[in-house]
């Protein structure tokens, strides 16, 4: 055989290898925050911490957690100041580069902060969540606000995950329903994706896709569970979170729990910022999108509200030409993440929707 004829055998073969970084130890439950020495044991990630806090989380669990390292690790701590969120993150990563592994404990901000601390300063880090607010908490994106709007951007995905339900569930029941509306709009996400694998040939990943639908599929079927201040359910929701982030490194991009409600979003930040919660934006941007798909979209808006999350930009105080303008301003956003809102969806016809599926 010639040697052009076993390069071209070479060239061939079989070749799907992917790096997936998942969770080693995912523990979720009540009082599971004392837990976190022996997590760090197990996991031998150095001597020395960083924990990073925000005021408020800082009393919340953020003391807890260092009196129980407390004697075993060198313990620094960095709490979010009034700072703007790039100068704070530059901040974070100094502070992190002279510890072993880091540690976020808070919402959102906070474990978005700590996460890209870590990985601009390649250092593991462990997910203590306050508040079950966003699917952030386990997976390898961040959002950072900026003032064009948020962006995602890539992020350590943590080794570890310790939620404590008893801290999740004392936390306003806002944050809980603003988690669960994030994660029933993984439905329309994976429409987009399955929708951009049609027609534009990106490559899709069957495992991801599947794992985020069971994981939007838990809380729209179970919305009646969804009650404040109930560690029931913050345990349900807290999971659920915990497999859309692991869907997400699965499929090595946000795609499975990121569509087009996601950039519709991502448009009401930038022309309404302040107005609503990352995961209620979703949630109401998945009601029009599900609609566009041809699906189910009074399922979804039923399901939110009987969640107590909001279905209609009035109630986040965005009015509704707002509204129209972020659907039409969605294209712009991420314009690479092909989905359903860039089929070409015109002014009239927005405006339209939001007056027929955004009414009270």
């Amino acid at each position: 055989m010639s040697a052009d004829r076993i390069n071209l055998l070479r060239t061939k073969v079989f070749d799907k290898s992917k790096w997936m970084q998942l969770p080693r130890d995912v523990v979720i439950g009540h009082d599971v925050i004392e837990q976190i020495p022996a997590v760090c044991e197990d996991l031998a990630l150095g001597d020395s911490v960083l924990i990073v806090s925000g005021g408020r989380t800082r009393d919340v669990a953020g003391k807890r957690v260092e009196a129980l390292l407390s004697g075993s690790y060198d313990i620094a701590t960095f709490a979010a100041g009034e700072g703007g969120p790039l100068e704070t993150i530059r901040k974070a990563e100094a502070a992190a580069a002279t510890a072993g592994f880091v540690i976020g404990v808070g919402g959102g901000r906070i474990i978005d902060m700590a996460k890209i601390a870590s990985y601009n300063t390649d250092r593991h880090f462990i997910s203590i969540p306050t508040a079950a607010s966003h699917d952030g908490i386990a997976s390898s994106r961040a959002s950072v606000p900026t003032a064009e709007g948020n962006v995602s951007l890539a992020a350590e995905p943590p080794i570890a995950v310790v939620a404590d339900t008893a801290v999740i569930a004392s936390a306003p029941h806002r944050l809980l329903a603003s988690g669960c509306a994030d994660i029933i709009a993984n439905y329309t996400a994976i429409l987009d994706w399955e929708l951009s694998h049609r027609l534009r040939g990106e490559p899709l990943s069957e495992y991801a896709l599947t794992l985020s639908r069971m994981t939007a599929e838990i809380l729209f079927k179970n919305a009646d569970l969804i009650k404040p201040h109930s560690e029931e359910s913050a345990w349900l929701v807290t999971k659920a979170l915990v497999s859309s982030g692991v869907a997400m490194s699965i499929a090595g991009s946000s795609r499975p729990g990121s569509g087009g409600e996601h950039k519709f979003s991502h448009a009401l930040e930038q022309l309404a910022p302040g107005k609503g919660l990352h995961g209620e934006k979703c949630g109401i941007g998945a009601i029009i999108t599900m609609y566009l798909h041809g699906g189910d979209w009074e399922g979804i808006r039923d399901s939110l509200k009987t969640i107590g999350a909001p279905t209609t930009p009035a109630e986040i105080g965005v009015d509704d030409e707002t509204a129209v303008a972020a659907l039409l301003a969605a294209r712009t956003i991420r314009p690479e993440r092909f989905t359903i809102l860039d089929m070409g969806l015109t002014e009239e016809s927005a405006r339209d929707l939001v007056k027929m599926l955004y009414r009270e």
